[in-house]
């Protein structure tokens, strides 16, 4: 991913903040995943206040036929999958 240098201001008591936390070599990360955070945040937020819908019809076309038609396939595909044997789920306990 390419990167950018930004001139950046920050009071005293802050940067002593986050050296506490982060260490002096992890003020980029920290602060880059700060800032992504909290755009993700405000995203959010907006997309919350908005009228926009959540869901867009041709976004799920697996939907078409209904939900509970996709349902029926997908458990009839879960069915058509080999089942593990009764010997295979006990050696896998043991193991874990």
């Amino acid at each position: 991913m390419a990167t950018q240098r930004a001139h950046i201001v920050l009071p005293d008591d802050l940067i002593a903040e986050i050296d506490s936390a982060v260490g002096p070599r992890g003020r980029s990360a920290f602060l880059v995943e700060t800032a992504r955070a909290e755009l993700r945040r405000r995203n959010l937020l907006s997309f919350l206040r908005s009228d926009r819908p959540a869901w867009q019809e041709q976004d799920h076309p697996e939907l078409a036929s209904g939900s509970a038609a996709w349902v029926r396939k997908l458990r009839k595909e879960s069915d058509m999958r080999p089942k593990a044997s009764p010997t295979a789920k006990r050696k896998s306990k043991r193991t874990a």
